[in-house]
């Protein structure tokens, strides 16, 4: 916040500075820097896999504005963005000799354990449309901004840790490491609530006993923008 705020104040200083000098910049684009914190609710899962620990993700980026009307307060956003999760459940994630990867549901498996989880990487590429209330003459504004994020995780780690014993895995061969999502923000000024929904699963052309593991995840929380 204390960051978010001292990277603000120069650019208000200059609004003010350019209002009382009578120049108003008819030409404004809205929302280039983002920055989000997100709570994450896996579905679709194998058996009787639940959910356990906290999944969560922080997010940011960059995106163009192009306006599509005269009065600017639709258009349309690209940019590039970065973004680390983390998934906490009950499904192994493991190794043969040979290469092979494990599937093992620790709840059925009656396993006393301290961690299991699996996080990613992932650079992404958000597309979005949007509409908000802005003017030339006020940042505060209603918005809602609704698309599609891309994205490829360069980097993915499966933790299981319990005493004496820790398995990490780094490559996964039925993991999807090709993302992609819908999105909706909607809020005012500072505060906006985000809503994430990945389109594919993460898992293709793997099973776990009878059960084909899929497993989507739902995301939801807050969405800051920095001009």
């Amino acid at each position: 916040m204390i960051l978010f705020t001292l990277g603000t104040f120069p650019l208000l200083a200059q609004d003010v500075n350019e209002y009382s000098a009578g120049v108003i910049d008819s030409l404004y684009r809205e929302d280039q820097i983002y920055i989000g914190f997100t709570f994450h609710l896996l579905s679709d899962l194998p058996g009787e896999v639940t959910q356990k620990g906290f999944s969560g993700g922080v997010h940011t980026g960059f995106i163009r504005d192009f306006p599509v009307n005269q009065r600017r307060n639709i258009a349309i956003g690209a940019g590039l963005g970065w973004s680390i999760n983390n998934y906490g459940q009950e499904l192994f994630i493991g190794e043969e000799p040979d290469g092979q990867t494990i599937f093992r549901d620790l709840n059925a498996s009656n396993l006393d354990y301290n961690t299991n989880r699996f996080s990613t990487q992932l650079v992404e590429v958000p597309l979005e449309f949007r509409w908000r209330t802005s003017t030339p003459e006020s940042y505060q504004f209603w918005r809602i901004y609704t698309g599609f994020r891309l994205g490829y995780v360069y980097y993915l780690k499966s933790n299981f840790r319990q005493e004496g014993n820790q398995v990490i895995q780094t490559d996964v061969p039925e993991f999807d490491r090709f993302r992609i999502g819908t999105t909706f923000t909607f809020g005012y000024n500072t505060f906006n609530f985000h809503l994430y929904y990945n389109l594919n699963p993460f898992f293709k052309e793997a099973r776990l006993n009878d059960s084909e593991i899929g497993i989507s995840t739902f995301k939801i929380g807050l969405m800051f923008y920095i001009l």
